[in-house]
């Protein structure tokens, strides 16, 4: 894989992992915001919150799992191991990892998982 191929895509993480974290910390602060508003409320309106809080810990664990993820393909930058299939060791499509530069295996291999997982 080439070098400046490499740099771009390891800029594009740092740019990913960045605005992962600023909203994480929105989030956190919008979050403990609306505790602090809280007021007596009758059962429906503390269901509500409910939801919502569960809704915002959703989002956070997905932004999570994607932040380890770039965490790993900056990891496997700096090991020269960037844009090889975690499972067949195969190069990832330039293409794949321009869409999902945190991509882990090739297309074939990702598919094959995703048919087993279901």
């Amino acid at each position: 894989m080439d070098k400046q191929f490499v740099e771009a895509m390891k800029k594009k993480l740092i740019e990913q992992k960045e605005t992962i974290l600023q909203n994480l910390l929105s989030e956190n602060e919008d979050f403990e915001a609306l505790i602090k508003d809280l007021d007596p409320k009758d059962l429906a309106d503390i269901a509500a919150d409910d939801i919502d809080r569960k809704t915002l810990e959703a989002l956070s664990s997905q932004d999570i799992k994607r932040l380890r993820l770039i965490e790993s393909a900056i990891s496997r930058i700096h090991n020269d191991r960037y844009g090889l299939c975690m499972r067949c060791n195969k190069k990832i499509p330039r293409a794949r990892l321009e869409a999902i530069p945190y991509a882990l295996m090739c297309i074939e291999c990702k598919s094959s998982d995703e048919r087993r997982n279901r």
